[in-house]
This record gives C-alpha cells, structure tokens and sequence, in this order.
C-alpha cells in the first residue's frame, strides 16, 4: 500500500552557488533524448518531460533564493480548495460559479470544482490583466501621460 503524500516545503540553502551552476546547466531537452534520473546504486529511470520540465523550475527557484511548496492535490476540489488555490474568498467563488465562469459538478449538495478548470480560470484572468494593462500602457503613451507627469518638487 502507497504511503500518504504529505505537504512539504523546501528552504533555498544558505549557499547558491553551487545551486546555481546546477541551475544554468539545465536546459530544454536537445533533439529526441529524454532525460534520465541515475540513483545512488547507478539504477537509471527514463524522466518524462513534465516531471523534468517541474525538476528544472524547482532547481531554477531555489537557485533564487526562493523556498519550494511540494502538496498533493486532489483533481477534484472543494469550494473551499479552490477559492483558497485563487485567493478569493468562498463567496466570490460561488458567484464565478453560478455565472458559469467556472464550470463544477454537483455532489449532492455540494459543490465540486475540477482543479484543471481553476487553472484555467487562473491562466485566463491573468491574460485579461496582462491584456488590459498592455492596452492602458498603449493609452498612456498615446496620450503623452509619461511625459507630462510632474516631479516631487512640482507637486504642491
């Protein structure tokens, strides 16, 4: 039987360098090779690309100085695992849900909410803020906004 998986948070240590080097020689994979993971006992396991391309972000994020939170998630969610994953509170969640925003199932009655489907909801609204931000900066720079702004000593 599988032991439980369980939280686990990962602090960058006190000396980069060595992490760092690491992190630079990692790269996208050249050509049709796979990476592989050689253990302790010269043991080799061929490593898909998504668990690499994940090794390689944690490596990367460490080497940065950055501490690394490993949890299981279920694929299914809770409301409340799922406003938590967004950062919005469980009202709000319900309200993207009743307007469809975010689809869900049913489970007698209580809501469910695929965590893929958070995801996307994510990768969508932060492409509208980029989209919107891009618009507002092109605004700005039409208008001569950067130009006309005053320093601290014209405030007043």
């Amino acid at each position: 039987m599988p032991s439980a998986l369980h939280e686990r948070t990962v602090m960058p240590p006190d000396d980069l360098s060595s992490l760092s080097r690491f992190a630079s020689g990692l790269a996208e994979p050249i050509g049709p090779g796979k990476a592989r993971l050689i253990g302790p006992d010269g043991s080799e396991l061929e490593l898909p690309e998504e668990l690499y391309g994940l090794l390689r972000d944690v490596v990367r994020a460490l080497s940065q100085g950055v501490a690394i939170s490993i949890a299981p998630r279920n694929t299914m969610l809770t409301t409340q695992e799922a406003a938590d994953l967004l950062n919005i509170s469980r009202p709000t969640l319900i309200r993207l849900l009743n307007e469809e925003q975010i689809p869900h199932t049913m489970r007698g009655r209580h809501r469910r909410v695929m965590l893929r489907d958070v995801i996307d909801y994510q990768d969508r609204m932060r492409a509208e803020r980029r989209r919107t931000l891009d618009e507002m900066t092109a605004d700005a720079e039409d208008m001569d906004l950067y130009t006309i702004t005053k320093t601290p000593g014209d405030l007043g």
